[in-house]
């Protein structure tokens, strides 16, 4: 956890899975996340996805990036570390913006935390499990605001209603014989007719009916088209 605690509200530069930056200044971290402050938001970053961290070294014509005004922090009990699972389970039922995969990010909530994977409500693409390993970040809505000006009507708490399994691979048994969308349908071979799950490999049938194979453990999310 003292890991970067030199850096503890210094402006930092981190680069992330996907060959992505930010700058910011470090807020906060655990065994297994962090909290960048960034053009007003708060990002909660999973440590498993930081690349690399350093000191932002500025030139002389560059102004300091501002420091937050709030104390308490968004998910956070002032009393207790953070870690990964504390967030998620913290940040249920309320509006946050991630980014999992592609260069889209999902807006809405979480409704549940599993072993392996959390269950988000989007009003876009409704019930999505996504893994937890490949959840990139994380950063809270403003209170009072909601995804896309929604209201309470149009963007309800509508939890999944199928049971859940403890972990991603069992709750995609579940679904054989269904047609699932895998990582927002960013490729056309991860849309398809769910034929079998066995040892981390999944058989899906794409539109053209050919057989496709793809290793759960890199699939990042899956919803029902």
């Amino acid at each position: 956890m003292d890991n970067f605690k030199s850096l503890i509200g210094e402006e930092v530069n981190i680069e992330i899975s996907g060959r992505i930056f930010f700058s910011g200044i470090l807020i906060d971290n655990g065994l297994d996340i962090l909290v960048l402050f960034k053009d007003k938001k708060y990002l909660y970053i999973p440590l498993i996805h930081v690349h690399n961290i350093k000191k932002r070294i500025k030139n002389y014509a560059e102004q300091s990036l501002e420091a937050p005004k709030d104390t308490m922090l968004p998910f956070q009990n002032e009393a207790e570390s953070i870690s990964y699972r504390k967030i998620l389970n913290n940040a249920k039922g309320q509006f946050v913006e991630i980014f999992v995969t592609g260069n889209k990010s999902i807006h809405g909530y979480i409704t549940s935390v599993l072993n392996d994977y959390i269950v988000f409500y989007s009003p876009v693409f409704k019930t999505i499990f996504i893994s937890m390993q490949h959840l990139k970040w994380l950063v809270p809505y403003t209170t009072n605001s909601t995804p896309y000006t929604l209201n309470n009507t149009n963007l309800p708490v509508v939890p999944a209603s199928i049971p859940l399994a403890r972990t991603f691979e069992e709750q995609l048994k579940k679904s054989i014989g269904q047609l699932l969308v895998f990582d927002l349908g960013d490729n056309p071979d991860k849309v398809g007719l769910v034929k079998n799950i066995s040892n981390n490999i999944i058989e899906i049938a794409n539109a053209e009916g050919l057989p496709i194979f793809w290793k759960l453990s890199h699939l990042k999310s899956v919803h029902l088209p």
